[in-house]
């Protein structure tokens, strides 16, 4: 029996069936705290635990899924090429709209982290919280991070940022399309830009631009701000 729930086809079924399942429960119920990835969570991780599969074989398992995850990403640059003339066009504004975004992401968490307590192991944990996951996980090791933590609180700020970035976009009254696609690509990385692309192909593409921007920014500026404060 363990045999099969250690299999690849097993556990590839398990993943993409539970996704499946979560998506048609959040369309159905209309939900936010029933994100498919939360969802998909709650279900996946509790039967990994009673089941006894480890978590290297479940992620060796379903390596086909990673890899559609890395295509995904570049199939951005195809909106990027679509709308290259809209971001050459605004290329100052948007370089410094995501630095601006990366100084007060990093600035923020690390006063926030120490002013609650937090040792130097969690700040470092924390600091890369807006940038895409591969790169969290570097920015954390080479400073000291946990790196599981790191990609915890990576999820769960994407997700939360993909749920609360369009409303706060609303309620803001923002309109224009370069700014909504900049908010969601630098607060939520891909979670956000996932979004941003159902809002239009010009989100999509400044979000995606943003994710990259991000995440250059976050590594150079990281030492510089601990430096600082």
């Amino acid at each position: 029996m363990s045999d099969i729930l250690s299999s690849e086809v097993f556990l590839l079924t398990l993943t993409i069936g539970t996704y499946l399942g979560s998506l048609w429960l959040y369309r159905r119920t209309g939900i936010k705290l029933l994100h498919p990835i939360l969802t998909s969570m709650a279900v996946i991780i509790p039967f990994l635990k009673v089941s006894g599969v480890d978590y290297q074989t479940y992620r060796e398992g379903t390596a086909v899924i990673e890899l559609m995850l890395g295509l995904s990403v570049v199939s951005l640059g195809y909106l990027l090429y679509r709308q290259i003339d809209i971001i050459k066009g605004n290329l100052l504004t948007i370089s410094v709209s995501v630095f601006t975004g990366s100084v007060i992401g990093i600035t923020s968490v690390i006063l926030i982290a120490r002013y609650m307590g937090a040792g130097e192991e969690i700040i470092a944990s924390l600091q890369p919280k807006s940038v895409t996951t591969p790169i969290a996980l570097s920015i954390s090791s080479n400073t000291g991070g946990i790196e599981s933590l790191t990609a915890l609180v990576v999820v769960y700020t994407g997700i939360f940022g993909s749920i609360a970035g369009p409303v706060m976009l609303r309620k803001m009254r923002i309109k224009n399309r370069i700014a909504k696609g900049l908010a969601m690509g630098s607060a939520a990385h891909a979670a956000g830009t996932a979004e941003a692309v159902k809002m239009g192909a010009v989100e999509g593409a400044v979000s995606g631009l943003a994710i990259g921007l991000m995440g250059i920014m976050t590594a150079i500026l990281i030492p510089v701000i601990r430096i600082i404060i």
